[in-house]
C-alpha cells in the first residue's frame, strides 16, 4: 500500500474457518464448468468437508479427486441427494440445466450453491423463487468476480466504511479469452444463455452490491457476434446499462476479445464513482508492470492511494455461507439479491439490440 494511512484503508482480518472438520458436509454434482473447483475450494477453506462428487464424465470426477483425494464418488445424483449428512450441493452444470438441478437439490432438503449464471430464463427464475419460498432452502450463486477476488472484497469493505462517499455509478469491464477446447454447449445460446446472461451476471451483481441497491431497470443493452461467424450462436460482445432504485447507474462491457499477449485470461476492471472519491480495481493484471493482479486504486480528498489486496483480504463469503446454511441467516448474500442480479442479466439479454454486421 502506498500513499494511504490509518485504518480506513486497511482490510479486515483474513477470515478463519468457521466450522470444525466434518461439521459441514457438502457434495459436488455436475462439473461442466471449471468454476466448480474454486467453489469447492472456497467452501473447504471455510471449514466445509467435500464428501461426495458426481458427474457422468469420469475425467471430470478424476479432476475433482486430484484436489480432494478423500471424496467419495457417487454412482448417481440420487446417491448423494439421499445422504442426510450432506447439507449443501455445489454445482457448475450446463447453464440452462442449473435451475432444474437446483430444484431437485432443494426438494431433497438441501441448500444449493450454483455457478453463475444461475439460470437462463425468466420462467426458471419464477420456478427458483417459488422453490426457495416453499422449501426454505437456499439457492446461492457463485458470483466469483466479486466474492472470490480479493480486490473486489476490499473494495466492498472500503465502500461500506464511506471511503468514497455515496456511490453514484459502477462500471465493470469483463473481457475474457476464448481460447480453444471449449465444449459445444458453450456456443449454443439456448444452453449458455447469451453473453449478458452469462458473463454479464457478474457485473450486474457488483453494480447492485457496490451501490447498495435492491432493484434496477435495464436502460440499454446490446450484443453482437463481431468476429466468430463459425460459431453463430456465440455473442462475442455485449454491453448494458442500468438505472438503480437509489438513483445510481451502472454499465458493463463484456467480450471474448482478450489478445494472446495479455498475461492472464482477461483484464477485468471495475470503476466505482462516489461523491467523495473513486475506486479502480485491476483485478487480474496491472498491464506491462509484471506485478500481477489484486490492485485497488483509490482517490479521495486526502490523495492518491494504491492498495494491494492479494493475500491480505481473503474470502469471507464462504464462511458466511456455511453459517447461513447452519443458522438460516442471510449474511453472505440475500436470496433476493442473488435472484435480482440474475433477473437483470436475463432481462438485459432479452432486451439487447443485436449489432452483428
Amino acid at each position: 500500500m502506498s500513499g494511504a494511512s490509518g485504518d480506513l484503508y486497511a482490510p479486515e482480518p483474513v477470515p478463519a474457518p468457521v466450522v470444525e472438520p466434518g461439521e459441514f458436509a457438502f457434495a459436488a454434482a455436475r462439473l461442466d464448468h471449471g468454476h466448480v473447483y474454486g467453489m469447492c475450494e472456497g467452501l473447504a477453506a471455510a471449514g466445509g468437508t467435500l464428501t461426495w462428487v458426481y458427474d457422468p464424465d469420469p475425467a471430470k470426477v478424476d479432476a475433482m479427486r486430484a484436489r480432494f483425494p478423500d471424496v467419495r464418488v457417487a454412482r448417481s445424483e440420487d446417491e448423494l441427494l439421499d445422504d442426510d449428512e450432506v447439507r449443501l450441493v455445489a454445482s457448475a452444470a450446463v447453464t440452462s440445466e442449473r435451475c432444474a438441478l437446483g430444484l431437485r437439490v432443494m426438494d431433497a432438503g438441501k441448500d444449493y450453491f450454483t455457478d453463475k449464471a444461475p439460470l437462463t430464463t425468466l420462467e426458471q427464475l419464477a420456478a427458483a423463487r417459488e422453490a426457495t419460498a416453499r422449501t426454505g432452502r437456499k439457492y446461492a450463486v457463485y458470483y466469483s468476480e466479486r466474492i472470490h477476488v480479493e480486490a473486489a472484497v476490499l473494495a466492498g469493505q472500503l465502500i461500506d466504511r464511506g471511503a468514497i462517499g455515496r456511490v453514484l455509478q459502477v462500471m465493470g469491464l469483463g473481457p475474457h479469452r476464448l481460447g480453444t477446447g471449449r465444449p459445444d454447449w458453450f456456443f449454443d445460446k439456448e444452453r449458455y444463455g447469451g453473453i449478458l446472461c452469462d458473463i454479464g451476471s457478474h457485473n450486474f451483481e457488483q453494480m447492485l452490491h457496490y451501490a447498495g441497491a435492491k432493484d434496477a431497470e435495464v436502460s440499454h443493452a446490446a450484443v453482437a457476434n463481431y468476429h466468430h461467424p463459425e460459431h453463430p450462436g456465440l455473442d462475442d460482445f455485449g454491453e448494458a446499462g442500468i438505472v438503480m432504485d437509489n438513483g445510481a447507474t451502472g454499465y458493463c462491457r463484456v467480450d471474448w476479445f482478450t489478445p494472446d499477449g495479455l498475461s492472464t485470461w482477461g483484464d477485468g476492471r471495475t470503476f466505482v464513482l462516489g461523491t467523495d472519491g473513486y475506486l479502480e480495481l485491476r483485478k487480474y493484471a496491472n498491464i506491462a508492470t509484471g506485478d500481477g493482479g489484486g490492485h485497488v486504486f483509490l482517490v479521495d480528498g486526502s490523495g492518491e492511494h494504491h492498495l494491494r489486496a492479494d493475500g491480505e483480504v481473503g474470502f469471507p463469503y464462504f464462511g458466511a455461507l456455511l453459517l447461513d446454511c447452519l443458522e438460516r441467516t442471510e449474511n453472505a448474500m440475500t436470496q433476493e439479491h442473488a435472484f435480482k442480479a440474475a433477473e437483470l442479466s436475463v432481462r438485459a439479454q432479452l432486451a439487447a439490440r443485436v449489432l452483428t454486421p
